[in-house]
């Protein structure tokens, strides 16, 4: 094909494009006759293109609109609010998840939260409105302070009222229906002041805690301490999946149970299957409000590397996205994906795309259950 050939078939589709988008502007020319510097002149090109509400170069989470939440746009409702929590200074081994925020919105940028997620059988946007309020600044030299700092955004934006009001009984305490947040972690300590402010809300709800490690360690709370306390669903209603690190000892076990959790191996995906363990998941929160909580470790370090403790072994990414997809039908009252390090990525952003993708069903999850009782 000549080249001379080749930019008339061009110039053909380029004319078609524009006469859908503009029949009413755009002059009809033969082939041979296109006028190029007419076709690509500021009036035919930019129409419509930039207006008083568009963004334009602003990497939000999968183009969620981007709002000043403590700021200007602190009166606008939303139902799901995506928050970073750039903060990485109590990270167990490697560090650098201070930037996950930014690289799961990275990895988020061919996704939409206008689009059809079609294994979760949902437009999450028909239903809910998601907006992306930013990075909570969290002081990088003083971890409790950062924590604070979190923890009273957290319940600054939990407290507000949200967009939709389903019919039914609200879960929430005062009746009234809340946003809900998906947070960006972050190393795994910012679940703790995520907690917090979902207990102020709905009281103690169960957690599903994907991850290949248990997190349950001593040094146990202090009596009276607000850690456990309030926080998590009674009668081990809290279920870690996912889990195969190396424990201390095998009495760690025994304080997992003790402080309300039941644990389902990564081995389990071989022996009992994604269709076992969300049975598993199911039967243990029962009917409880969820909050489900993501280290990207419990994903195979060969298909998320990035990460500040890999250890092999893991789920892989189809078989996550089977575990939501029969999760369907809890009430999320929020969630967070952790632990990204973007440093550790492949130039390819594998981990940071896997991160996004498992974020963006969060939001089907949420957006499937309204948070009725």
């Amino acid at each position: 094909m000549s080249f001379r050939t080749l930019s008339a078939i061009l110039g053909l589709l380029v004319i078609q494009t524009f006469s859908e988008q503009n029949p009413l502007t755009v002059p009809t020319i033969e082939p041979s006759g296109i006028n190029y510097t007419r076709l690509f002149s500021n009036e035919m090109i930019f129409t419509d293109t930039w207006s008083k509400d568009s963004w334009n170069g602003l990497t939000t989470f999968a183009k969620a609109p981007p709002l000043r939440c403590f700021g200007s746009d602190a009166g606008v409702l939303y139902d799901v609010a995506v928050l970073g929590a750039p903060f990485d200074i109590a990270t167990s081994y490697r560090p650098g998840a201070r930037f996950g925020p930014n690289g799961i919105r990275q990895g988020s940028r061919r996704l939409g939260i206008d689009r059809v997620n079609v294994p979760m059988k949902i437009r999450a946007t028909e239903h809910i409105d998601i907006v992306d309020c930013g990075d909570v600044p969290m002081i990088l030299v003083d971890n409790k302070v950062a924590l604070r700092q979190l923890e009273l955004a957290n319940a600054a934006l939990l407290a507000r009222p949200s967009s939709h009001a389903p019919e039914g009984k609200s879960l929430a305490k005062d009746g009234k229906f809340h946003p809900r947040i998906l947070t960006l972690g972050g190393d795994h300590t910012i679940t703790l002041p995520l907690l917090r402010g979902v207990a102020g809300i709905y009281g103690p709800v169960s957690v599903i805690h994907f991850d290949s490690h248990l997190d349950t360690w001593k040094p146990r709370p202090m009596e009276d301490s607000p850690w456990l306390p309030g926080l998590l669903g009674p009668n081990n209603t809290n279920i870690h999946v996912g889990i195969r690190g190396a424990l201390n000892r095998w009495e760690d076990y025994d304080d997992d149970y003790e402080v309300g959790f039941v644990i389902s191996h990564a081995d389990d995906l071989e022996d009992i299957g994604w269709k076992g363990v969300v049975k598993m998941i199911r039967e243990t929160v029962g009917d409880n409000p969820v909050y489900i909580s993501l280290d990207i470790d419990v994903i195979d370090p060969g298909l998320a590397p990035a990460t500040g403790t890999p250890e092999i072994g893991g789920i892989t990414t189809r078989e996550i996205k089977k575990i939501f997809q029969g999760l369907s039908g809890l009430k999320i009252v929020g969630a967070d994906v952790v632990e990204v390090a973007p440093a550790y990525d492949t130039q390819d952003e594998i981990t940071q795309i896997a991160a996004a993708n498992i974020a963006w069903d969060m939001l089907a999850l949420m957006a499937k259950t309204p948070l009725v009782a």
